[in-house]
């Protein structure tokens, strides 16, 4: 028996909950083991709608139990950014607390629980963050970042560590400065963690939130460099103009400082 065809626009399943917690899953679907554990780790929480979003939705639905996702939306084919954008705004109107998760990584169990809690008793905070493990091809721990308060002042000047894998923001804040920018292909969280940082506070959260899975396939490590240099460009054009003249003495030397411990923890990984 064919499978329906799925249009553009989203396709809910039949479990209508309203959820407020969402969760969306980019995927070109050719790594099917990582997206199953990835899939599996965010619904063993049960709090959330579980949007994934790919080029070939069709396959999904035949490769992958249908328990393990609520909706699924046909990539637009613009980047990893317009597929994540694409997958939040699709989202139920209920959610109000959003996030992605990569198809190889994974949400730890009581992650949405605990981000959840703090965003509902402090409505000033946009945007909760906490440790997150990084975890090589097979899942063996590498190490594990954890990242404290010091992580957002730290991103203005220096590397990126707050983990994207883990953390939660506000729907509406996400929406109100413009989803994430097209223009970059590996470095949106840091532009869309500095431009949240406008409108709110961002919170450290003392627990470890998810993995990170870091191998030669994934997006942020196989361009690791071009991702180094991204974020290089964010940080230097979120500065005042005055030090933006004179960032290229600090940036330099940390553009190569972060690619060498990128290049250590891939060493590690393989």
């Amino acid at each position: 028996m064919s499978l329906p065809e799925i249009p553009n626009s989203i396709e809910y399943s039949s479990d209508r909950r309203q959820y407020r917690v969402g969760i969306v899953v980019p995927t070109l679907g050719t790594r099917l083991e990582y997206l199953i554990e990835s899939l599996t780790s965010i619904r063993k929480v049960d709090n959330c709608h579980i949007t994934v979003v790919a080029p070939d939705p069709t396959h999904i639905q035949l490769s992958v139990d249908s328990m393990l996702f609520d909706s699924i939306v046909v990539d637009p084919g613009g980047g990893l950014s317009c597929a994540i954008n694409l997958g939040i705004e699709s989202l139920p109107d209920s959610v109000v607390y959003v996030n992605w998760l990569g198809d190889d990584d994974l949400l730890g169990f009581d992650t949405l629980r605990i981000a959840v809690e703090y965003l509902d008793m402090h409505q000033n905070t946009v945007l909760v963050y906490g440790g997150c493990r990084y975890i090589g091809p097979r899942g063996e721990e590498l190490w594990v970042n954890h990242s404290g308060n010091y992580a957002k002042y730290l991103m203005r000047f220096g590397p990126q560590l707050i983990p994207q894998p883990g953390s939660l923001f506000r729907r509406d804040a996400f929406m109100h400065v413009g989803r994430l920018d097209p223009k970059y292909k590996w470095a949106f969280d840091l532009d869309l963690w500095l431009k949240l940082s406008q409108l709110g506070q961002i919170r450290y959260l003392p627990h470890t939130l998810a993995s990170f899975r870091w191998h030669a396939g994934s997006l942020s490590v196989g361009s690791r460099r071009g991702s180094v240099s991204e974020a290089s460009e964010i940080r230097r054009a979120a500065l005042p103009w005055i030090l933006r003249v004179f960032s290229e003495l600090w940036e330099s030397p940390l553009r190569k400082i972060i690619f060498y411990a990128g290049s250590r923890i891939s060493r590690r990984s393989n």
